[in-house]
């Protein structure tokens, strides 16, 4: 199972008690699909970039969640279909990079070997390389 992020902007007219029930049938769906809901966290009204309808603010609300990847399909399939949801976004949340590198010192400090600055190894899966800073990068037109 991998670890899913879902951000939910739900219409602003919609009562406290139907924001409620919207998250519960999204929760249970992620549940009842295998999975398991790590945090809910309601950010609360904020308001849009641009306008969708007749609506200049939403609900914010965040789900995180660890499933597998059909019970994201059907996740969406609900949502889709739902009226009070004016926007949602499922993304994958990659495990940090800082993590990664606490692993790798726990390795070092067992004995492993360790490899000078230069001639180290290219970067791992989850590290973020800043593509301006990258030989393979356009050089800059003055």
């Amino acid at each position: 199972m991998r670890r899913y992020e879902l951000m939910l902007v739900i219409r602003p007219d919609v009562a406290e008690d139907r924001v409620q029930a919207l998250l519960d049938r999204a929760t249970r769906s992620v549940t009842q699909g295998s999975g398991q809901i790590v945090k809910v966290s309601p950010w609360g009204r904020r308001r849009l970039a641009y306008p969708i309808g007749a609506h200049r603010e939403g609900s914010y609300h965040i789900v995180l969640f660890d499933a597998p990847s059909e019970a994201v399909l059907e996740l969406e399939r609900g949502l889709n279909i739902t009226e009070e949801v004016m926007r949602h976004l499922v993304t994958r949340v990659e495990r940090p990079t800082a993590t990664r590198r606490a692993a790798a010192s726990d390795a070092e400090a067992e004995g492993a070997d360790i490899v000078p600055p230069d001639e180290e190894e290219a970067p791992s899966e989850g590290e973020i390389i800043d593509e301006s800073e990258s030989e393979a990068a356009p050089a800059a037109i003055e």
